[in-house]
């Protein structure tokens, strides 16, 4: 009796799914189809604490699925991150292998920020790789506050905190801030957090507080959207500044 040869195994394919800023309404159809019908997702945590990613995800999320958990550091030094993706990729790469699709989930778009993209890097040479973008938390801030961020010609800059903070220990800081906040007609600063301080004084500086609006946790049940003026003290991570000079009347 003649036996068969087998054919190389098919590996397994990964998809990058954006789930906007929070609210699970705000997640693609396609999203959402492809994470109820996973046998696998993987999404970060932090500290080994909830997922965000994860709990907008939840209720697609079926009985029996396979989890993986990666604990991403928030830290300034690189290394702790990058070897929580390397252990991530590699668990992955294991159930590829074996011809298992993987589903990662990513807050907000993949390619915006995305934590996805570390993933990609890994694993876009070996294996199949499908992008699903998401709301983005720019736009998602845009709409909460009900403020057009910009029209015909306008430029949009987009900034994170730490690097509008970090020009403070660079020479002539004063005029690089003024290049920075005066050079574009929208500016939007992410990631706000401990430097939210240094950035509202910044602003104050350039004066252009009556310009922007203060958003926290955009779409989700705790959302605040104030003028910068009556923003909080402190601000998590997940805020941002809008500041829209409306420079195009855009009629």
């Amino acid at each position: 009796m003649t036996q068969m040869k087998r054919g190389p195994q098919k590996r397994g394919k990964v998809y990058g799914i954006g789930l906007g800023p929070g609210d699970p309404e705000l997640m693609t159809l396609k999203a959402a189809r492809l994470i109820r019908e996973a046998a696998v997702i993987a999404y970060p945590t932090l500290a080994g604490g909830a997922s965000f990613a994860r709990s907008i995800a939840a209720d697609f999320i079926t009985d029996g699925t396979r989890e993986i958990a990666m604990d991403v550091p928030m830290t300034v030094a690189r290394g702790p991150a990058q070897a929580a993706y390397d252990q991530g990729a590699s668990e992955m790469a294991t159930l590829l292998d074996s011809g298992q699709d993987v589903v990662v989930l990513c807050e907000g778009d993949p390619f915006f920020y995305g934590s996805f993209m570390y993933l990609f890097a890994r694993l876009k040479s070996a294996y199949d790789v499908e992008i699903v973008p998401g709301v983005t938390s720019v736009t998602a801030c845009a709409a909460v506050a009900k403020l057009p961020l910009v029209a015909r010609n306008e430029v949009m800059t987009v900034l994170p905190a730490p690097l509008l903070v970090g020009t403070q220990n660079r020479q002539n800081a004063d005029a690089c801030h003024t290049d920075i906040l005066h050079n574009a007609d929208t500016i939007i600063v992410m990631k706000l957090g401990r430097h939210f301080a240094a950035v509202r004084a910044l602003i104050e500086a350039a004066g252009l507080t009556e310009n922007s609006v203060y958003i926290e946790r955009a779409t989700g049940a705790d959302e605040i959207v104030k003028p910068l003026k009556d923003a909080p003290e402190t601000a998590p991570y997940f805020s941002m500044i809008l500041i829209v000079k409306g420079a195009d009347p855009w009629l």
